[in-house]
């Protein structure tokens, strides 16, 4: 036997995988290159920075590389929330929460479900922020708990986030025990937010409990780690110093803070959203100062930017307002990559295993689509089976119909030959009473004896003959209307047969008056409105 081309093809196969791999491992390093370039672009230039953050998104999941495809959305997300697309940054953050629902990694999860908070909260939609919020910090005390871990100094920037959010939605208590937890966990070298973001968020609380001396006492003492290490954030601190100023009625150092503010916000293109709230206390500043003009530009482009970036009928932001199927269809296509993703890893695990399962595969989808086109055959033909017996039974119906309408002609054929019949006899009767001495008289009698048993017999014969061709309708008529006399329910025959009140007086031997009193009896009987057709409703039964 010669094996020359299996081992070929085995090589072939071996060569094939090995190039897979290669190419994998190249899309990762592709990916990390250009997540670091737009990285270094996120205060620079955020827009070239989303662009990047995207496409290394999508290198890493062709790599197989889903962490770091998830933490690549989750910065493109932030870069979106700092230039106040809050419902793009949405989207992003929830396709990358999506990403999760495979991975068992609360780490990453909270810190999504910490960022969903913080977009939510600039919605003032309160309980999806303290949702998420909680979320988040009850998914790291978890994690601190399986490890066995008594430091919480993680927990920090979790109730950091959720003072700060209970501050925005102007709940100052709430804010202060959430931030005494973050100083009572903080430690230096430990947490991950400095110690500068909790004097802050405690410097803003100070104002609000009019204790501005105090609050700027904590701002000159953070400024210098802000400015060195995160400049883009002075936006919010010159907005705040400025409103400590605006609280102590010095308007002119308030009015500089907060230009300086606006000018941080201008070259880092940073915290736009946050330029509303600025321009509104700038408009309040010249209104101190009665620089009306001025004050009314400022609140103008204040109302103006409040619009774009928060009001729901801005076109950014309405997808944010309404509850999207979006993501379940999004979570089904994850669900199908991750699959995929896991069905590759196992088959890189080892050569010959890789063989067996490629064929296992094959063999598995080629049954797939004999069992499919298998079943489609057997659905179509049982479809047939069920069209062919569809229109047996209508053809049967439409004969039994057909059938039933010949016999009540046949049998309103014989109702009037009985009629017909009946009138020769009467006639005969009369004759034979005008005929005198001629006919005996004994021999009269007899022949009018006959003549009235044969109208009795001729109607049971026409009864008997009309019950058997409609069972149906007796049992219906007998289980509704039990009242019903016999006279009655010969008239309910006859008008069944379509006949006319002069026919059925000629055939029952009584007026046409009688008739129509029966008939208005059996209306009587039958509960009938006066709209409600006699003929009809008894044809309906």
């Amino acid at each position: 036997m010669n094996f020359k081309p299996l081992f070929f093809l085995l090589i072939s196969i071996v060569f094939l995988i090995q190039s897979i791999d290669f190419y994998a491992q190249e899309k990762s390093n592709k990916a990390e290159e250009i997540y670091n370039k737009a990285f270094s672009l996120k205060n620079s230039n955020p827009d070239s920075s989303v662009v990047l953050f995207e496409k290394s998104y999508s290198l890493y999941l062709q790599s197989k590389d889903t962490l770091n495809a998830i933490q690549a959305l989750f910065q493109e997300g932030f870069v979106f929330e700092t230039s106040a697309k809050y419902a793009k940054s949405y989207d992003v953050l929830w396709k990358a929460l999506l990403l999760m629902d495979n991975i068992e990694n609360n780490g990453v999860k909270s810190v999504i479900y910490h960022r969903l908070g913080r977009v939510y909260s600039y919605y003032k939609r309160e309980d999806k922020a303290i949702e998420f919020l909680t979320k988040a910090l009850g998914l790291q005390k978890k994690m601190l708990d399986s490890r066995g871990l008594k430091n919480k100094a993680r927990l920090v920037s979790y109730y950091y986030s959720i003072a700060a959010t209970y501050r925005e939605l102007n709940k100052p208590d709430l804010a202060k025990k959430y931030l005494d937890s973050s100083y009572l966990y903080y430690r230096a070298k430990e947490s991950l937010t400095p110690k500068s973001y909790l004097d802050f968020e405690k410097a803003i609380l100070l104002t609000k409990e009019h204790k501005e001396k105090e609050a700027l006492k904590i701002m000159e003492d953070i400024y210098p780690w802000f400015n060195t290490n995160t400049p883009s954030y002075m936006v919010l601190v010159y907005k705040y110093w400025g409103d400590a100023y605006k609280g102590l009625g010095d308007v002119d150092k308030s009015e500089k803070y907060y230009l300086k503010a606006l000018k941080v916000s201008e070259e880092y293109k940073s915290h736009i959203d946050f330029t509303p709230l600025v321009y509104e206390k700038l408009s309040d500043v010249y209104l101190l100062k009665n620089n009306y003009q001025k004050a009314f530009k400022n609140l103008k482009k204040a109302k103006e930017l409040d619009r774009i970036f928060f009001d729901s009928r801005s076109k950014e932001n309405q997808s944010l307002l309404e509850i999207k199927d979006d993501y379940r269809l999004e979570k089904e296509r994850q669900e199908k990559i991750i699959k995929e993703q896991y069905l590759k890893q196992l088959e890189q695990e080892d050569q010959i295993i890789k063989l067996q399962r490629i064929i296992l595969i094959g063999s598995l989808i080629f049954l797939l689509v004999l069992g499919f086109f298998f079943f489609k055959h057997l659905r179509a033909k049982h479809h047939a089976e069920k069209e062919l017996i569809r229109k047996t039974k209508e053809l049967e119906i439409e004969k039994t119909k057909e059938l039933l309408a010949l016999k009540n002609k046949e049998l309103a054929t014989s109702a009037l030959q009985l009629i017909e019949k009946d009138e020769f006899l009467k006639e005969l009767k009369t004759r034979v009473r005008e005929g005198g001495d001629k006919v005996k008289i004994h021999e009269i009698n007899k022949v009018l004896r006959s003549v009235s048993v044969n109208n009795n017999k001729n109607w049971d014969d026409f009864k008997m003959r009309f019950i058997d061709v409609n069972k149906e309708f007796y049992d219906i008529i007998f289980a509704k209307f039990p009242k019903l006399s016999q006279g009655d329910q010969k008239i309910c025959a006859l008008i069944k047969l379509n006949f006319s009140s002069k026919d059925m007086a000629r055939l029952l031997g009584i007026s046409v008056e009688s008739v129509h009193t029966v008939r208005h009896r059996i209306r009587k009987k039958m509960n009938l409105e006066r709209n409600v057709n006699l003929e009809e409703y008894i044809n309906s039964l």
